[in-house]
Order: structure tokens, then sequence, then C-alpha cells
């Protein structure tokens, strides 16, 4: 089954077998919300930033009672500084990746929160992720065939011609796998701001092939579609939802 789910900022379509899951995922995203809201409001320098943003454990607020970061903030930060961007750059990645976790803690084997295009996964089963690239022809006729595994996939993509996330770049989708989405949504993030012209797409990988963890990357830029590293089988699709 499948249901959408939005809270603020945040729009999810949430992927499983039972509604227990979803209900598990939705419960996760607010609270892990929750956790950042009040850690902006302390230290709103996390949300504007473009750069590697740094911090020791601390009292967040200025209540008596002493909490450490939120899990949330610590894996952005640590995401996102692999690449030398701002932490904001992993959110949606990150909340997805929470969600899942919850979800296989809870007994699922098949959980997907897709968080606008940024995909934390696990899965059962053999399933497609479709990828959205704007006015490529590529855009919804390509698909990445995920084999069933019981380790957790991040698969993220950037775009600077579709949303509002900010990219530097123009590439219509700049996609990462990996084991972690946040590690995905932040090296997206590096690997579309590399991307400003055809002749940039060799050199953009490099953004992200120094760094442990990323599996593979492509990138659609208009008519051209390249790829570096594993990535699982591209197939051709008329549209996939």
């Amino acid at each position: 089954m499948k249901e959408s789910f939005r809270i603020k900022e945040t729009f999810v379509w949430i992927t499983t077998d039972e509604k227990r899951y979803i209900e598990i995922a939705k419960e996760e995203i607010m609270q892990r919300r929750r956790e950042l809201e009040k850690f902006v409001r302390w230290h709103p320098y996390f949300l504007v930033t473009l750069e590697s943003y740094r911090i020791d454990e601390t009292e967040v607020g200025n209540d008596r009672k002493k909490e450490v970061i939120p899990e949330i903030v610590k894996r952005m930060i640590e995401s996102s500084d692999k690449f030398g961007i701002g932490p904001m750059s992993a959110v949606a990645g990150t909340l997805a990746e929470l969600a899942v976790e919850a979800m296989r803690n809870a007994g699922a084997t098949y959980a997907m929160v897709d968080n606008g295009g940024d995909i934390a996964l696990l899965t059962d089963r053999a399933v497609l992720a479709g990828i959205y690239a704007g006015e490529s022809s590529f855009s919804n006729k390509i698909a990445l065939r995920i084999k069933p595994s019981p380790s957790l996939l991040g698969i993220c993509t950037s775009s600077g011609t579709v949303g509002h996330s900010i990219s530097f770049g123009c590439a219509d989708a700049a996609t990462v796998i990996s084991k972690s989405a946040a590690l995905s949504d932040a090296a997206a993030t590096a690997l579309g701001n590399a991307v400003t012209d055809a002749h940039s797409i060799p050199n953009a990988f490099r953004s992200i092939s120094h760094v442990e963890g990323i599996e593979g990357a492509l990138v659609i830029y208009k008519d051209m579609l390249a790829t570096w590293g594993k990535i699982p089988e591209i197939v051709r699709t008329k549209e996939v939802r």
C-alpha cells in the first residue's frame, strides 16, 4: 500500500505492506522534524549555511535540561561535511532514512519513503525506482531496477531545473546511490552543483567519487545520460509511479 503524508514543508510517499508501518513512519517523521525545529531555533545558522557546519555536544536552547544534539542533526552534519556543503542538503534524505529505519525496527521487510525524490528503501522484492528529470527526454522514461536486499538503500536525486531546492548546477537529474539516504542526498546535491554544462559531466563525478560509501551515480543533462560506479540496472519504461 502507498500513502502520502504532509507536514509543513515535508511531503512524502510511504510504501509498505501494512498500515501500521505507515503510521510508524509518520510518527517518526513528525518526531524528527520537532527535534530539528527545536535545534534550529537556537542555531539558526544551521538552516542557511551553504558550507560545512560543525558543532560540539552542547546544551540545546537555554533550558536547564541538557540534551545531546538530535540524531537527525548529527547525520545531516556528517553527510554534508564530506562534500563541504551545508547540512540542509541532506535533510530530505535523512528524514526518509530515519522513517524507514523505524519501519524496519518494527518488523517491516518492505518499506520505502520518497521525500521529494530522495528515497530510502528496504525491500524484500524487486522494485523499480523511477527518475524524474524535468523536460529531459529521459524523464519518467527510465528506472533503476532494485534487487531484494536486507540492507537499507538510499537513492537520492538533485536537480538544477526541477523543484525549489538550491542547486548551483544545471543537471536535470543528478542521482546517487549508497547505503545511506542521508549520504546520497548530500552527494546528489554536490554532484548536481558540479554539472554546469555537457562538458563538465565527466569531471562532475569527481565531486563525489572520493567519498567512502558512495556506490554509484548517474547524471541526466538534456538528452545526455552518464553513469559512474556501480548502479542498479537501468530499464526503460513509459512511466514509473
